[in-house]
């Protein structure tokens, strides 16, 4: 029996929220990805919190699409089973992302702290490996920094005093940084750098986060309507 009335209505925004589940679902993967690449390039080492993260975005992402995917089956045949699987599974990515947004605040101090000890292992590889000295050449380069704390760092690696990395100077000529000027190359590090790019863009984050829960609470209300539109029928039936 189909819908009537009101719930026509509920059903079309019920079909757009399933597209904007869509785009949430390619956009979440598309961060996963990324985030999982800027890992790589940072951090070595295994299966840790901060390499966990990418997985779960990922993981969230690629079953958001899929409980679109159910929930769109479900709105068009107006399957009762279908619509529950949908509210049950949409219920169970919003408490994964609560679940995912608390484990990002409560590591956040061990991710910093881990980042910290792996720049200065790739730091130590920096003479030895081309690879290493690319991935950290880019780093100082873009974040306008040097060194982890501080420009002084190099001074241990390279065991030459005044001298950093070209990539430390401010502005980037060969061999500029063999018996530099302090004014003449970045002195900030590169970990507490990076660390306040991240605390400014986190409002970004969590504002996209909220949109998100948002729009997931209103389809699992929409969904739960539909459901009892779709009940009310069968009962009449």
């Amino acid at each position: 029996m189909a819908v009537e009335g009101g719930m026509k209505c509920v059903k079309f925004l019920l079909y757009v929220l399933l597209l904007v589940f869509c785009a949430c679902a390619v956009g979440l993967i598309a961060v996963g990805v990324g985030t999982h690449l800027v890992l790589n390039q940072t951090i070595t080492h295994g299966a840790t919190p901060s390499f966990l993260l990418p997985v779960v975005i990922i993981a969230v992402g690629a079953f958001l699409f899929l409980v679109a995917f159910v929930g769109c089956c479900g709105a068009c045949k107006e399957n009762y089973c279908l619509m529950i699987t949908f509210a049950i599974f949409l219920s169970l990515i919003m408490l994964v992302e609560v679940a995912a947004a608390i484990a990002g605040y409560v590591f956040r101090d061990k991710v910093r702290s881990e980042f910290n000890k792996d720049f200065r292992q790739q730091m130590k590889n920096y003479p030895k490996d081309n690879q290493t000295a690319s991935i950290l050449d880019k780093m100082q380069k873009d974040f306008e920094c040097c060194g982890a704390a501080n420009y002084t760092d190099w001074e241990k690696i390279l065991a030459v005093t005044n001298q950093v990395p070209d990539s430390c100077c401010v502005n980037i000529t060969h061999n500029c940084g063999i018996n530099f000027v302090v004014k003449d190359i970045h002195t900030e590090g590169c970990v507490e750098k990076i660390a306040a790019w991240l605390r400014k863009n986190v409002l970004v984050v969590a504002a996209a986060a909220l949109g998100i829960a948002f729009v997931e609470i209103l389809g699992i209300v929409l969904a739960c309507c539909l459901v009892k539109s779709i009940r009310s029928g069968y009962e009449v039936m």
